[in-house]
């Protein structure tokens, strides 16, 4: 029988009171939504990336395990940290990568209107989107998490407003208006990619 919800977030609770035993029993009921979420990230990266979608998560789950201090409110909580845990890991692979390659190719992502994969669209370079995301937070913290959760976590408006506990319309404006404020501070057009003009 699959586990619910409710047995998640009773274990993730337990794993933030000291019981190691809880995080041996999460890993098998969260490692499935957890490669979801990397194949996202990882669909929104060049061809060539070095990265894999396995690694992907297995950096995520080391840096997860390591997150003592956390202590979890529910699956939702959870999935929302694991996206910036994959934020967090492509960027930190892709400034490797640049001070490698000094100043080489710069990794470039689609920065679509849904969170869906396109062959065409612009891009924005993942360290100059992770900076404007840092600024921007700053500013607009929930319209940045909104970002996170859709472009780096791959979650649905659906899942995004679950994890935030907003409405569905909420995050379908937030995520419109984030990715206007972005374009723009990345030197982006004024109108997002399949934006209308009223």
């Amino acid at each position: 029988m699959p586990a619910t919800s409710r047995d998640v977030t009773r274990l993730l609770r337990a794993w933030s009171d000291g019981d190691e035993s809880a995080l041996d029993q999460l890993v098998p009921l969260l490692e499935g939504e957890l490669r979801r979420l990397a194949r996202a990230c990882m669909g929104r990266e060049r061809k060539d990336h070095t990265l894999q979608p396995t690694a992907l998560v297995n950096e995520a789950f080391l840096r997860l395990a390591g997150a003592r201090q956390i202590q979890w409110q529910d699956r939702a909580h959870f999935m929302g940290i694991a996206a910036r845990l994959m934020r967090r890991v492509l960027v930190d692979h892709a400034r490797a990568r640049s001070y490698q390659k000094r100043g080489g190719a710069i990794t470039r992502v689609p920065f679509e209107d849904d969170a869906a994969i396109a062959a065409s669209g612009p891009s924005v370079d993942v360290v100059e989107l992770d900076r404007a995301l840092e600024a921007f937070a700053a500013v607009d913290a929930r319209r940045s998490q909104v970002v996170e959760l859709r472009f780096f976590g791959g979650l649905t408006l659906d899942e995004t407003a679950d994890v935030l506990q907003v409405s569905v319309e909420t995050v379908k404006r937030d995520w419109r208006l984030a990715r206007l404020w972005l374009l723009h501070e990345l030197g982006g057009e004024q109108r997002a990619p399949g934006e209308r003009c009223s």
